[in-house]
């Protein structure tokens, strides 16, 4: 993404996830999907959407590298995250009105290139990089909010290894590749 969301362009975009949860949810048609006249909707966009349920995760997918348009990427990760998230039940028409969505675009991600452990520890930036670890054909990726339940980078790497399928201390044992990105992150207002 070329440009930052405004906080009006961020405003459409929750409310975009919102409604395409709820259509689906009632079948109802998405012919008022159409994206608005901004530019900004038609550039092509990584993102992530994030659920949260009484502020516990409920459900997270989206993508690193930029599948389609911002706007076709926020309605297909809303559905992913809200119904084939594999870490939990479809969610319910009960449970939406619960439902906390926030939404995060990123910024291409850029190897990080480091020498032993320490020299990553030294090269991270908590709060501030979302990190891709990928190792003998295995992969995760943690955004820079997981930094908020996570934030000693001892930490954060040991359950991203986990997450990953490997043993925790693999950041420090190994050299796994690390990528680095930013992300733009909104969420609705707290009900």
């Amino acid at each position: 993404m070329s440009d930052t969301v405004t906080s009006g362009q961020a405003d459409l975009l929750l409310r975009l996830a919102r409604k395409t949860i709820r259509d689906h949810l009632t079948m109802d048609s998405d012919e008022a999907c159409e994206p608005p006249g901004d530019d900004v909707f038609d550039e092509e966009g990584a993102t992530f959407v994030t659920l949260k349920r009484d502020g516990q995760l409920r459900g997270c997918i989206g993508n690193l590298e930029p599948s389609g348009t911002l706007w076709e990427s926020i309605r297909r990760n809303a559905i992913n995250a809200a119904f084939y998230d594999s870490r939990f039940s479809p969610l319910t028409e009960d449970e939406l009105a619960d439902v906390h969505i926030d939404i995060s675009i990123l910024s291409q991600p850029r190897p990080l290139y480091y020498t032993d452990a320490n020299d990553l520890l030294v090269k991270l930036c908590p709060g501030k990089d979302g990190v891709v670890l990928r190792h003998r054909g295995r992969g995760a990726t943690f955004l820079p909010q997981v930094w908020e339940q996570l934030p000693s980078v001892e930490l954060f790497l040991g359950h991203l290894c986990r997450k990953a399928g490997l043993a925790d201390d693999c950041w420090q044992t190994e050299h796994p590749e690390i990528l680095v990105y930013q992300v733009q992150s909104f969420a609705e207002e707290n009900k």
